[in-house]
């Protein structure tokens, strides 16, 4: 229906988006380790062209390479699952942005993003499915939300020791050449935050799945792996239960895998140290 296409739209925009993201954290590693050299005057403006010419000639490459792993994972794993990691991935990311940029919100936000995970998900998942309802939010939209849920934790955690991990020289060299916080952020803290990225995106994907049966084995009229083990519960099918959660455990390993083979990939080609 109309709404299964808004959210298939709005997937493969934010993974467009996250494949520009990429190509904007592969320019800035490049200017990053030219700004130490003895000779950055001389090679600046070489590394401005090749920066120019490698946006004009990779970008799209880019996120066609971003629009086609957010379809694998859409097929694969289901819009339920893709949705809600997108979402809880963008919101982690967004949030430990914040934690690091405004120092006093650690203190304040903080507890409460690890508050929210101290509520068991099989209780927390009927009353989204039931809050939800009476605005008329049904279909996938209460399983993409307790994905989201999940999955975003990991993410915020992660993302806010990837950027603080720079060394305190790093961040006095940045302060020496006058560098705005947004730069710091842009060009320091952003790059180096990459392992932990791709280490805390692995953790809320497999956290996302989880997220997805337990809406299923609470919402199970829609189908899917919950309700097949809800059924099999229900009459004794044990050959359905251990299918099922066979089943799970395969997806969610190969879409780890995935995660980390993409993770290698970027981080060798940054020259980050294995």
């Amino acid at each position: 229906g109309p709404n299964a296409m808004v959210w298939e739209l709005s997937l493969i925009i934010l993974c467009g988006l996250l494949a520009l993201v990429y190509g904007v954290i592969t320019i800035s590693q490049v200017m990053s380790a030219s700004a130490g050299s003895a000779k950055m005057q001389e090679i600046s403006g070489a590394v401005r062209e090749g920066a120019q010419a490698y946006l004009r000639t990779q970008y799209l490459t880019i996120a066609v390479v971003g629009i086609i792993v957010g379809a694998g994972l859409y097929y694969l794993l289901g819009r339920e699952v893709a949705i809600g990691f997108a979402i809880g991935a963008a919101l982690g990311v967004a949030l430990a942005v914040l934690v690091v940029a405004i120092p006093f919100l650690e203190r304040s936000l903080m507890p409460w993003i690890v508050a929210s995970q101290t509520v068991p998900i099989i209780a927390l998942a009927p009353m989204i499915v039931v809050i939800l309802n009476q605005f008329d939010v049904g279909g996938m939209t209460p399983k993409a939300v307790i994905a989201a849920y999940l999955s975003f934790f990991p993410i915020t955690v992660g993302m806010a020791k990837g950027f603080r991990s720079p060394d305190p020289l790093q961040l006095d060299l940045m302060r020496t050449y006058s560098a705005t916080p947004a730069q710091v952020m842009t060009k320091l803290r952003l790059p180096a935050s990459l392992p932990f990225f791709f280490a805390s995106m692995k953790i809320g994907a497999a956290a996302a799945l989880v997220g997805a049966v337990v809406a299923e084995v609470t919402k199970s009229e829609d189908g899917g792996l919950g309700a097949r083990l809800l059924a099999g519960s229900y009459y004794g099918q044990t050959v359905q239960i251990w299918a099922a959660l066979f089943t799970a455990a395969a997806l969610s390993g190969a879409l780890v895998g995935l995660i980390d083979w993409i993770g290698r990939v970027t981080l060798k080609r940054l020259a980050f140290p294995s």
